[in-house]
C-alpha cells in the first residue's frame, strides 16, 4: 500500500515528493517503492515511519516508509565532467557553472580560451554535446559571448535564404549544421509566414530544407528536428 506526501519547498530547493508504503517486511516495501516511482532501489531515499506487529489471531507484522527518488546534484556531475576532461587537454583553461532555472550554464575563461572558438567554436560545440550527454539537465557553453555572435550570424544567414525561398519559390538546402544551430535556423524561418524547414539526414549533423507551406499547419515544431 502507498500513500503519498507532499514536502514543501525549503531553503530555494526543488519540492521533494516523497511517497509512503506499508508492507509486511522492509523487502516488500522497497520492491513496492520501486516499482511505483519507478526508481532502481540504489537510486532510492527512504526512512522508516513505523514498524509494529498487529495481532489478528495471527501475528501480523507491519512497516511502514517514506521513499522518494534520491536528488542527483547535476553540477557537480557537469564540474567533475569537467575536471577530468580539461585535465587531458593541453590548454589553459578556466569555467564557471551557474544554473539557472532548468539550465546549466558555462563559461570559459583562460589564456588558451581562443583554442575553443577555432574553426567556428567546433570545441566548444563539442564539450557542449558532451556535457548534454551526461547530464540530465540541459547545458549551454559560451566564451567571449560566441553564443550571441554565433546566434547573430546564424539569423542573418536564415533570415537571407527564406527570403530567397519566399521570392523564388525554389526550395534551399543548407550545408549541415549541429542541433545547436540548426534550432536557430529553424525558429529564425519558422517564424516568416508561408515558409517552414526540416532536418535531412541522420546523426549529429544534418542539413536543413527551406520551403513553402500552404498553410501555418504545416510547419514543424522547432524542436522537433
Amino acid at each position: 500500500m502507498e500513500k503519498e506526501v507532499k514536502n514543501n519547498r525549503q531553503n530555494g530547493q526543488q519540492v521533494v515528493e516523497k511517497k509512503e508504503f506499508t508492507g509486511r517486511s522492509l523487502e516488500d516495501v522497497l520492491s513496492l517503492a520501486e516499482h511505483v516511482l519507478k526508481v532502481p532501489r540504489e537510486e532510492l531515499d527512504y526512512e522508516i515511519v513505523t514498524e509494529k506487529t498487529r495481532l489478528f489471531g495471527l501475528k501480523n507484522k507491519e512497516i511502514v516508509i517514506r521513499a522518494w527518488p534520491r536528488q542527483v546534484n547535476e553540477i557537480q556531475i557537469v564540474d567533475s565532467f569537467l575536471k577530468e576532461l580539461l585535465a587531458l587537454l593541453p590548454f589553459d583553461l578556466s569555467y564557471e557553472i551557474k544554473r539557472r532555472d532548468q539550465l546549466i550554464y558555462v563559461v570559459f575563461g583562460g589564456e588558451d580560451k581562443h583554442w575553443l572558438l577555432k574553426d567556428d567554436g567546433a570545441l566548444l560545440l563539442a564539450i557542449q554535446h558532451l556535457l548534454n550527454k551526461i547530464s540530465s539537465v540541459k547545458v549551454q557553453v559560451d566564451c567571449e559571448f560566441f553564443r550571441r555572435r554565433k546566434e547573430k550570424q546564424l539569423k542573418e544567414y536564415a533570415t537571407e535564404m527564406a527570403e530567397k525561398v519566399k521570392e523564388t519559390g525554389q526550395e534551399e538546402i543548407l550545408d549541415v549544421m549541429n542541433p545547436y544551430e540548426r534550432r536557430i535556423v529553424h525558429i529564425a524561418v519558422n517564424q516568416i509566414p508561408g515558409l517552414t524547414t526540416e532536418s535531412l539526414g541522420e546523426g549529429f549533423l544534418k542539413k536543413i530544407r527551406i520551403f513553402k507551406v500552404e498553410n501555418s499547419g504545416q510547419k514543424k515544431r522547432p524542436d522537433q528536428d
